[in-house]
């Protein structure tokens, strides 16, 4: 700890900070550009700059910039002096010389960086009467627009792009006083993270394209803190509405898992939530052979009812992307013995082991961000960029630590980015991938291997031998495998924060297997980060049921002729063939969802559930980590709740309201008690108002309907959330759970989430939103099933799943700018030259009673034998994979 004077005030605070973070997070308003708390200081924008003092007598002091200064014990600072006023008064007047002070047509005006450090320099009048320095601006894809005019050389985007995300498609070129960021040429950003250039650009060259469309000013949206659905990490985010439409997904910061970033696909994959595919209103199919009719939501609430008052038996399915409490709803409503999770005998194995690894864990179970803390990672089977994208950057983070150790040796501190980088050049913490094909984060493994599922399983299970013999040996290990284990071994053992990462992706049981093995060989000292398929996957695996064979089974048994299903389009899951028998035995199917798939198309009555955006709900994350989202809007039409509909199904008299279901959930899941500390109920209030979700500067409330009615509509109620749809309320910091939206006077952009921290880049006042539920109790057995090495047979492939950031994620398909950056459905393999093809390039398979007709493409990367398939595209067929399929004779 140092003791620090600010203009005559002392403090202790941690010695490994600077200057810049200690005001700051000491309430003081000190501007700054360049500077991120996530990507430390450079020193490029002067624009922080502070009176330093010597001493007590010393009273002329020395310009100096606070993020270059450590908070060293007796260091005496002045914010308020003159003469650094005055040079920062300087400095943002010499940075604003070729702005074009185009804030009112600017995407950013109202929410701008630069703007509020303007006002905070106290600089409002231009001198610069010459000709202002110009650029082309450049197509940089769906999803960002491009303004160069707007930039100040602050270099925060190729930082974050660059040396953060590890980007290689954007670059700062410069020609005297001429400095441009874009790429060598027009094209689409490729990094699956350039979203985040959007917030942390201080000004507006970089801004959310996707927003443009269907542009509203910042302070006339409404907001509501939520959790995105596209893949298992539950990232925090802000959904912004306008007009019953959803506009933008912003990130909401947490210090526990996110931190301040989210990836391209829960950016830009909320075009779903707007899509025409969106079900509206009830259907109900009054004729056999004419599809659903439109009709009232109590007709089709009652057509419901009566198909299944009609029933030999029902059977629920839920869902992976429903919350817990809609599960739990369907699960009361059927009966546990007729719950069916939604997804194959293999993915429900595979999400019930994953889980069992994550209790019987003897170690920790790190949060996102602490992953970046690990000195020593090994990823078995996972191709994180593609199937966990923020993991994956956060484990980019952690191969940085070598890079710190070199840095303390050398009395650098840790805040100084550009130093480290200098001391540490390629010298990183280790990291092993060991996957089935070349990754986008090889550049940083110091090894990688490509091997089938079961070679991977096996790798993992003779790393785990070789950190102790308690676990089985694998026998007939290749000469080259087994000196990659005893180097992995190594290194894990030497690490002080050794962590493995695996998950459910190439569903091979084998590799969770093994994965459970070295946790249980690494012991205490070992994390261990598991990746699910869905958002909820883990929840589904707490609450218990049964899988789609066994629905089918019930089935043809005839102990059920009615299916309800929750959410879930079961041809991702399940064989059509199989589903298409199945569903033809069943007398009534009843969906309950937001979008028409190809399974709510078989439905006799369809119910308009509530997408994320529009309902309460409950996650939990691949970490075990409950977390709440909120409703945003009250959307149009009959489209209501799923757990309110289920509930009004089965007429219960005591589930009306969401704490309702959340008291009953953990009275009969004591496992899940937890998650009714992750937000105030509904019945909170803070001096006796809820909290708004939008901003007191909001606009325009009656300037839609201003034709028909000047009178102000009555708001609508939420007598599920303390949260208010309107802009009255408490004008204070709400619970951490539950900030719509980050705001401070004089900071209006992002960046004011230095005012909710304890601490800049620490957790939020009253803790990070979310709740564990439970932690490793180091009482697992070692796994002694061994699978038996690939090799590649003339007369068959293995066909092994692959997945795509863009592409295989059910709901971000809707989305136009995710639809863009999906790269051409293929199959992938070692050399397609060797394959026999049509005239098209196509490879013609017939395998689980689908016929295949795919592009065919190389990568020598994947081993020879192995065919990758793209799981879950739009019109793929789903496999059970991995499989061996035989050759054509």
């Amino acid at each position: 700890m140092a003791k620090v004077n600010i203009d005559g005030k002392t403090y202790e605070v941690s010695g490994d900070k600077n200057m810049l973070e200690v005001a700051l997070s000491h309430g003081y308003d000190l501007p700054y550009f360049c500077w991120h708390p996530e990507m430390d200081s450079v020193g490029a924008c002067r624009q922080c700059a502070v009176k330093k003092y010597e001493d007590e007598s010393d009273s002329e002091g020395q310009i100096v910039m606070s993020c270059m200064e450590g908070a060293v014990d007796g260091i005496r600072i002045s914010i308020k002096d003159k003469e650094a006023s005055d040079f920062r008064s300087g400095v943002i007047e010499w940075l604003m010389t070729n702005h074009p002070h185009d804030c009112p047509t600017c995407d950013e005006g109202g929410e701008c960086h630069l703007q509020d450090m303007t006002v905070m320099c106290g600089h409002n009048y231009r001198r610069y009467n010459f000709n202002k320095r110009t650029f082309h601006n450049q197509n940089l894809g769906p999803c960002l627009n491009h303004e160069m005019n707007r930039c100040i050389q602050c270099y925060r985007c190729v930082r974050f792009y660059n040396d953060f995300a590890g980007g290689d498609d954007l670059k700062a070129m410069a020609s005297k006083n001429r400095v441009y960021f874009g790429r060598h040429e027009e094209g689409t950003l490729e990094s699956v993270f350039s979203g985040n250039l959007a917030e942390v650009c201080p000004t507006g060259v970089f801004t959310d394209k996707t927003l443009k469309k269907h542009y509203t000013r910042k302070w006339d949206f409404t907001n509501a803190p939520s959790i995105c659905h596209h893949c298992s990490l539950g990232c925090n985010i802000i959904a912004s509405e306008r007009y019953g439409e959803v506009r933008r997904i912003q990130s909401r910061y947490n210090g526990a898992v996110n931190g301040y970033f989210i990836c391209d696909r829960g950016r830009f994959g909320y075009e779903h939530l707007n899509d025409e595919k969106r079900i509206r209103y009830a259907f109900v199919r009054k004729d056999i052979k004419n599809h659903p009719e439109p009709v009232t939501l109590k007709e089709g609430m009652d057509a419901a009812k009566k198909a299944i008052r009609n029933s030999k038996g029902i059977i629920g399915i839920g869902s992976g992307r429903a919350s817990l409490e809609s599960n739990y709803a369907l699960q009361k409503m059927v009966g546990m013995e007729n719950f069916i999770q939604g997804v194959s005998a293999r993915e429900k194995g595979l999400n019930d082991l994953a889980k069992e690894l994550l209790k019987n864990h003897p170690g920790y179970i790190p949060s996102m961000r602490e992953v970046a803390k690990s000195d020593a990672v090994l990823i078995l089977g996972e191709d994180l960029i593609n199937t966990a994208p923020m993991l994956g950057l956060y484990v980019r983070q952690a191969t940085r630590n070598k890079g710190f150790e070199i840095a303390e040796k050398l009395d650098i501190p840790q805040w100084h980015d550009k130093a480290i980088r200098e001391a540490a050049q390629d010298d990183l913490s280790p990291l092993f991938i060991i996957t089935s094909k070349a990754t986008k984060q090889d550049e940083i493994a110091r090894r990688t291997a490509n091997l089938a599922p079961q070679d991977i399983a096996r790798l993992g299970f003779s790393v785990a031998n070789k950190l102790t013999s308690a676990s089985p040996a694998v026998q007939n290990l290749s000469q080259e495998l087994d000196e990659l284990a005893t180097e992995i071994a190594k290194a894990l053992q030497e690490a002080k924060n050794p962590l493995v990462i695996s998950g459910t992706s190439l569903g091979e049981r084998a590799i969770l297997q093994a994965t459970g093995n070295i946790s249980q060989a690494l012991g205490d000292k070992g994390g261990l980060s598991l990746v699910f398929k869905e958002a909820n996957s883990l929840g589904m695996a707490m609450l218990g049921g049964y899988s789609l064979e066994q629905a089918y089974e019930k089935v043809d048994n005839g102990e059920a002729d009615t299916v309800l299903i929750l959410e879930n389009d079961l041809y991702r899951f399940g064989n059509s063939n199989t589903l298409d028998k199945f569903f033809s035995k069943c007398s009534s199917i009843i969906s309950v969802d937001y979008l028409v798939h190809n399974t709510s198309q078989k439905a006799d009555v369809i119910l308009p559930a509530g997408a994320f955006t529009e309902t309460d709900g409950t996650m939990v994350n691949n970490e075990g980590r409950a977390q709440r989202y909120y409703q945003v809007h009250v959307p149009e039409g009959d489209i209501t709740e799923s757990w309110r509909l289920l509930s009004d199904l089965m007429e219960s008299e005591s589930l009306n309201v969401f704490d309702d279901f959340v008291q009953a959930l953990t009275e009969d899941y004591p496992e899940l008690t937890g998650i009714t500390e992750l937000t105030p109920p509904s019945t909170h209030r803070i001096n006796g108002q809820k909290i708004p979700r939008a901003s007191h500067r909001f606009s325009g409330r009656t300037a839609i309907d201003s034709d028909k009615d000047v009178n102000v509509p009555k708001p609508p109620e939420d007598p599920d959330s303390n949260l208010s749809f309107t802009m009255e309320g408490y004008q204070g910091q709400p619970p951490s759970s539950e900030i719509p939206f980050f705001w401070s006077p004089g900071w209006n952009s992002q960046q004011a989430i230095n005012k909710y921290q304890i601490e800049v880049g620490g957790p939020l006042h009253d803790g990070d939103p979310g709740k564990t539920l439970f932690e490793g109790n180091g009482s697992g057995a070692y796994y002694s099933q061994i699978p038996e090495a690939f090799s590649s047979k003339d007369n068959s492939w293995l066909f092994v799943p692959m997945h795509h950031t863009f592409g295989s994620e059910q709901l971000s398909n809707h989305a136009p700018a995710v639809q863009e950056r999906t790269p051409e459905t293929a199959l992938w393999v070692n050399d397609a030259d060797s394959f026999e093809t049509d005239s098209d390039n196509k490879l013609n398979i017939n395998f689980q009673k689908h016929s295949i007709e795919l592009p065919i493409k190389s990568d020598p990367s994947i081993p020879v034998g192995i065919i990758l398939y793209p799981a879950g595209y739009e019109g793929v067929p789903a496999l059970d994979l991995p499989a061996v399929i035989e050759k054509k004779k």
